[in-house]
């Protein structure tokens, strides 16, 4: 008698301690967080539309989007040389969700600006390098009666003035050409524009004489005669222009002027496998030969990159560095 009560009350604990395990196996798995990603992700380009990153981008999204089967919006916040879209995403939520695509500016705004609402290092996770730039392209307006550089520097030297656009001070295309200014011994006047688009226009229309910009964006132009090339700022010539020389052929000694880069971040505290997942699902997309016959077509004069986080984290670092030497050195600061 005793043994069926016992029996029984076993009986009764297994089956509530089973009906227990069902209510709690439930909850337990709602509390694990979602597979990366499960929603919609914002690619944060602080830029406007049309620019070189804005061209690379956009289909490197395409094929991101097909991998992670979620979709990728390309938000374009442009303005104050890529702070203000950079800042956006600064305070975004570390989900993966948010991302920030910049170019090398990224690096040089830690310098330029000194009341950033953010901290380019502390603030943000280097997910990996897009692509790598080789270097830029000096060009002129075709009735500027200069065919080389060394025609063009005999310009300046004979006291007819010749002025260079840039899309902003401060940005990698202004340092450039102030670089060429002081290898070259020239006084070329800056003219700022708000933006690649109306840097690029300037020239064409002969608002100003010369540029120092990146291939993607001028080599349309060369090729319908509406701009010259005057020389390549690459250790080497650019496979594009064979006929276009360095600026060391040129007679430009000591001045190469490459290692711009585009770049992914996600903000800092974003979890580190959200940000190998993102490494490499871009790695692979870099590695397909549709978007590397794209890319090579849209933004010539870079290659595709793909570097680990801590690798592009590094050149990150030593580029806050350089370009913070540089400004200094020439004295350019933020209007």
């Amino acid at each position: 008698m005793h043994a069926d009560k016992g029996l029984r009350r076993c009986m009764v604990l297994g089956a509530g301690a089973l009906v227990m395990g069902l209510v709690i196996a439930p909850s337990a798995a709602q509390a694990q967080p979602a597979a990366y990603p499960s929603q919609p992700i914002r690619m944060v380009i602080p830029f406007p539309a049309g620019g070189t990153l804005d061209v690379a981008v956009r289909p490197l999204s395409l094929a991101l989007s097909r991998q992670l089967g979620q979709p990728i919006i390309i938000d374009n916040r442009g303005g104050a040389n890529g702070v203000i879209g950079t800042e956006y995403v600064s305070k975004a939520p570390p989900d993966g969700y948010t991302l920030l695509a910049v170019t090398a500016s990224f690096a040089l705004n830690a310098s330029m600006y000194k009341d950033l609402k953010y901290d380019v290092i502390k603030d943000f996770t280097p997910v990996t390098a897009l692509m790598q730039g080789a270097g830029f392209v000096m060009i002129v307006n075709p009735a500027v009666p200069a065919k080389t550089v060394q025609e063009l520097i005999a310009l300046d030297k004979k006291g007819q003035q010749v002025a260079f656009s840039s899309p902003g001070i401060g940005n990698t295309i202004h340092i450039a050409s102030e670089l060429f200014n002081q290898r070259a011994g020239t006084r070329f006047l800056h003219v700022p524009y708000k933006g690649s688009a109306p840097s690029l226009n300037a020239v064409v229309g002969g608002e100003v004489q010369v540029a120092i910009m990146p291939p993607a964006i001028v080599m349309p132009f060369i090729r319908s005669g509406k701009l010259r090339a005057l020389a390549f700022t690459g250790a080497t010539r650019l496979a594009e222009l064979p006929d276009v020389p360095t600026m060391a052929e040129a007679g430009v000694k000591n001045f190469v002027f490459a290692g711009t880069w585009m770049g992914l971040f996600a903000p800092a505290g974003t979890p580190r496998p959200v940000v190998e997942r993102l490494h490499a699902e871009v790695n692979k997309a870099l590695q397909q030969t549709a978007v590397r016959q794209t890319l090579a077509g849209a933004v010539v004069g870079y290659v595709p990159d793909g570097s680990p986080p801590d690798q592009f984290a590094q050149q990150v670092q030593e580029d806050v560095q350089r370009y913070g030497e540089i400004l200094r050195k020439f004295n350019i600061k933020a209007e």
